[in-house]
C-alpha cells in the first residue's frame, strides 16, 4: 500500500506476562474508513488506543512494535501526546459528556490544546457542530447543560468536540453500540460524510454496519490466546467464510443463516 496514514509494525500489548495482541502489523490508507472486527476480548480496542497512545492511560499495558503516523514513529521521544490526539481524534463506545453547557463542551479539547485564538471559538464550535449535524438542534441553547441531551445527540456532541481541533483521522470505538436504531443511522451518515476528506478507523460488532460504511477490514482473531490479525482487505473479500477457521466461527455466529463458504452480500 503506498504511504499509508497509519501503520503497525509487529506491535504487542502485555499487561505483566499476559499478551493481549500479538505481531499485529497493517496498514490504514488516507482517506475512507478502515474497520476492525472480531470476537469480544480479541484486542481490537487495545489496538485502536495503541494508534494514539491513550493505551499509556491504562496502567499495566506495554506496547511493543511500532506504530507510525505519516511514517514517524508516534512513540518516539519527544512526541507529545496531547499534540497527536489532536491530529488523531477518538470517538468512545458510551458518550463522554461533561457536565458543563454544550459549547463547553464543544470547545474543550480547542481551550486544552490553545492554538486557536478566542475570537475564533464561536466560529470553530459552529462549525463543528454543523459538521456533526447538531447545529440546528442545539444552536439555541448552547449554554444549556449538555446531560440535557439525549443520548444520540450527546455522541454526535462528542464528535463535535473532536472535529473542534481539526483531525487527521478520528478513531471511533463501537461509537453506536449505546445508541437506538435512529441515532445510529445518524451517526452512520455522518461516518460517510467525514470519509470524503478524513480517515476513520472504526471498531464494529456490526456486521451490517461494517458493510455499510467500511472500505477495507481486518478481522483480529485469537490464538494461542492473543489477539492476532488473521486477515485484511476490501470489505467484500474479508467478509468471507470458509478460509480462516476463527473468521468462518466468528461469521456464523454473527450471521447464524449465512451458509459456509460464501460471501457475506
Amino acid at each position: 500500500m503506498d504511504n499509508p496514514i497509519l501503520e503497525t509494525r509487529s506491535v504487542s500489548v502485555t499487561a505483566g506476562k499476559a499478551r493481549i495482541l500479538n505481531d499485529v502489523s497493517l496498514s490504514i490508507p488516507k482517506g475512507g474508513v478502515f474497520g476492525l472486527i472480531g470476537a469480544s476480548g480479541a484486542g481490537k480496542s487495545t489496538l485502536l488506543k495503541s494508534l494514539n497512545r491513550l493505551i499509556e492511560l491504562t496502567p499495566g499495558l506495554k506496547v511493543g512494535g511500532q506504530v507510525l503516523f505519516h511514517d514517524a514513529p508516534v512513540y518516539a521521544a519527544g512526541v507529545d501526546p496531547d499534540a497527536l490526539r489532536e491530529r488523531i481524534g477518538t470517538l468512545f463506545q458510551q458518550p463522554v459528556v461533561f457536565p458543563r453547557s454544550i459549547l463547553a463542551n464543544v470547545l474543550f479539547g480547542v481551550r486544552h490544546l490553545g492554538k486557536i485564538p478566542r475570537r475564533e471559538w464561536s466560529e470553530t464550535a459552529e462549525r463543528a457542530l454543523r459538521e456533526a449535524s447538531l447545529w440546528d438542534e442545539v444552536k439555541d441553547r448552547l449554554k444549556s447543560s449538555a446531560l440535557r441531551l439525549s443520548v444520540g445527540q450527546q455522541q454526535r456532541l462528542c464528535l463535535a468536540r473532536t472535529l473542534a481541533t481539526g483531525p487527521e483521522v478520528i478513531l471511533m470505538d463501537e461509537p453506536t453500540s449505546a445508541l437506538d436504531p435512529k441515532s445510529t443511522e445518524a451517526i452512520e451518515e455522518l461516518i460517510l460524510k467525514l470519509r470524503e476528506r478524513l480517515t476513520v478507523v472504526l471498531v464494529t460488532h456490526n456486521l451490517g454496519q461494517a458493510q455499510r460504511v467500511c472500505d477495507r477490514l481486518a478481522f483480529i482473531g485469537v490464538r494461542d490466546g492473543s489477539g492476532m490479525l488473521l486477515t485484511c482487505g476490501p470489505t467484500g473479500e474479508t467478509l468471507r467464510c470458509g478460509s480462516i477457521p476463527e473468521l468462518d466461527d466468528f461469521l456464523c455466529r454473527e450471521l447464524p443463516d449465512a451458509p459456509r463458504g460464501m460471501v457475506i452480500p
